[in-house]
């Protein structure tokens, strides 16, 4: 079914990243049916302006070439409205791609805009008509608290009904976040030990090594919770630790996921380490006493008859040593009265399975194994396996480009419903209420010592005691 993609915040930086080279991918692809983009946003551009600006982004950020007869071919489809114009001329923007599309046209409206103008953008859509057969696509964050939650989910259900709204969470976008449902799930070699008896810890750990990046303004009133916590980490978290659905379908894996956010036990502030980079405070549009954290860590517990007892241990921060986006799943040590004091098992930790979300996604499952030589010698081995590895890598879609594609078919799979946000919006407010006072870590390192206080008697598995094996 062709579509016509409304894309607020056209200029913006996501959309220069992400989107227009992720439509443009998609067109000329052929995974999406027709479609026709109009951009629209603060600047005042026409329809060739935009058409430049479009594809500077691609050539920049695009990791597929785009030959110019391709793009002549995809910037035809690509339209600007400016913002200041109103209502009426981007309805009638509208209007004439979807006579250009021809019949059983749908819209697809992406906000990539502020939090504070998702609002504005949806009466602007009401007002011009462009509610009917449409999908909306909004950016986190979802609210910065269970009352303003409710409030963003119930002034939106005023124009949109649920089944509209496409909360985008783009770590769900990714190759590996998907992997886990597949790992879990096909095998019967992994979902009968995915549970309190055999798993001792679960570790989901995506360092940043951004700083603010011109967005003191949004971070300020924001911080690491709620902008990676609530959005990003908690969803990964749904999906290690959901149970099987009924069926592999939108609405029993979402109701999956809100039976996981229903079982959280409200994060305590005891259990949670905040932290803030020195020279925060000194960054431009940052006020000089700031308490916004620009990392956190905190210890989880979902109270289901699965994972009882089981923690698990958040982390994420700005300006940390290594980007990184790892799960990490910890398993229970076994007996070791057999094997020699001096045979060196259980010296490096327990064997774990490791999901990396990165673009290149990976598992990794490390274990003992003997020493080849002489004598019961054990040292820890691993079997890994990478999308690069495989056939099929050129396959691998960008997460924006698999989430704009879901949203188009109206699954809602991979996307945060209303309740699941204010579920854990409703677990937050004893940490929002008193969170403790930020620690001051310095630019590059792992965050705050007061970490390894946090996660004793464990340990954080990054940094990684050895690395990734390189691809072929």
């Amino acid at each position: 079914m062709p579509h016509v993609v409304v894309l607020f915040g056209a200029t913006g930086d996501l959309a220069r990243r992400k989107l227009l080279p992720g439509l443009t991918h998609l067109e000329l692809s052929d995974l999406t049916p027709d479609i026709e983009v109009i951009g629209t946003s603060l600047e005042e551009m026409d329809d060739e302006q935009f058409r430049a600006f479009a594809r500077q982004a691609v050539d920049e950020f695009s990791p597929r070439r785009v030959s110019d007869d391709q793009w002549t071919e995809f910037a035809q489809r690509l339209h600007y409205v400016p913002q200041s114009a109103g209502p009426e001329p981007l309805a009638a923007a509208v209007k004439e791609a979807e006579e250009r599309l021809g019949d059983g046209v749908r819209r697809l409206h992406y906000l990539s805009v502020p939090p504070k103008a998702a609002l504005a953008v949806i009466r602007m859509l009401r007002d011009a008509g462009l509610v009917e057969r449409s999908r909306v696509v909004m950016e986190k964050p979802f609210g910065t608290d269970l009352a303003s939650a409710i409030d963003l989910n119930n002034k939106v259900h005023e124009t949109f009904d649920e089944s509209q709204i496409f909360r985008i969470d783009h770590f769900l976008g990714k190759e590996a976040a998907q992997n886990i449902l597949a790992f879990r799930f096909a095998n019967g070699l992994f979902e009968p030990i995915w549970n309190r008896n055999f798993i001792d810890h679960i570790q989901i750990d995506i360092p940043e090594t951004l700083g603010l990046d011109r967005r003191a303004g949004f971070y300020e009133s924001t911080g690491a919770y709620k902008d990676m916590v609530v959005t990003h980490l908690f969803q990964v978290l749904a999906f290690v630790a959901m149970e099987p659905p009924t069926a592999l379908e939108p609405r029993a894996i979402s109701e999956e996921k809100n039976k996981v956010f229903r079982s959280l036990l409200p994060i305590e502030p005891r259990h949670v380490v905040r932290g803030q980079y020195s020279g925060y405070r000194r960054e431009e549009g940052v006020s000089p006493e700031s308490d916004t954290e620009t990392f956190i860590a905190l210890k989880a517990r979902v109270d289901n008859w699965r994972w009882a007892g089981v923690p698990f241990y958040l982390r994420t921060g700005k300006r940390m040593e290594q980007g990184q986006r790892i799960i990490s799943i910890a398993f229970k040590e076994a007996p070791k009265s057999m094997f020699a004091p001096n045979s060196g098992v259980g010296t490096q930790g327990p064997d774990h399975l490791t999901f990396d979300l990165a673009d290149e996604s990976k598992v990794s499952l490390s274990f003992y194994g003997k020493r080849p030589g002489p004598g019961m010698r054990l040292e820890k081995l691993s079997m890994q396996f990478s999308t690069q590895d495989t056939e099929r890598a050129g396959d691998v879609l960008e997460a924006y480009e698999r989430l704009i594609m879901d949203a188009m078919r109206g699954d809602h799979t991979l996307f945060t419903s209303a309740e699941g946000i204010e579920s854990l919006w409703q677990r937050s407010q004893p940490l929002l209420d008193n969170p403790p006072p930020v620690k001051v870590y310095s630019p590059g390192s792992w965050g705050p010592n007061a970490i390894h206080q946090l996660v004793a008697p464990h340990a954080w598995r990054l940094p990684f005691e050895r690395a990734w094996r390189q691809s072929r």
